[in-house]
């Protein structure tokens, strides 16, 4: 739906409700993945709690060239870089050069910099992102 609705709609398939299917779907998700911060990440809610992981996963859209398949693979990246902060002893070993905790856990941070100044003019949004769809008569 994003790159041609016209088309959708051609094909008979209501492009509003796809659309409203696609935001219940995404609140759905964004739902679980709050309540799954709240608890599982941290003690509870409180400010600050999402430490930039928005900045992130908007990076690794932008990275994945908004597919959906690249799209996880290039957040499973991003989360991989994010655990090896919790575990310096495994990254100390591999390397065998002791490592700062604060630059493990800054490199999610470092590497959606790197990623976004690499590929921020080559990754192109869906025509019709965000524009609203008016039937033709």
């Amino acid at each position: 739906v994003g790159e041609n609705p016209a088309a959708v709609d051609t094909a008979g398939v209501s492009v509003t409700g796809l659309r409203f299917a696609a935001v219940a779907i995404t609140g759905v998700l964004c739902g679980l993945a709050g309540a799954y911060m709240a608890t599982a990440l941290q003690a509870g809610f409180g400010r600050e709690m999402t430490a930039g992981r928005g900045y992130i996963a908007l990076a690794a859209l932008i990275f994945a060239k908004w597919r959906p398949v690249a799209a996880l693979w290039a957040c499973l990246l991003f989360g991989f870089f994010q655990a090896l902060a919790l575990r310096p002893d495994v990254v100390e070993a591999v390397v065998r050069v002791k490592v700062p905790v604060p630059f493990l856990d800054a490199l999610p941070y470092i590497l959606t910099v790197i990623v976004l100044a690499g590929f921020i003019g080559k990754a192109i949004p869906p025509r019709a992102g965000g524009e609203p769809y008016v039937k033709e008569r």
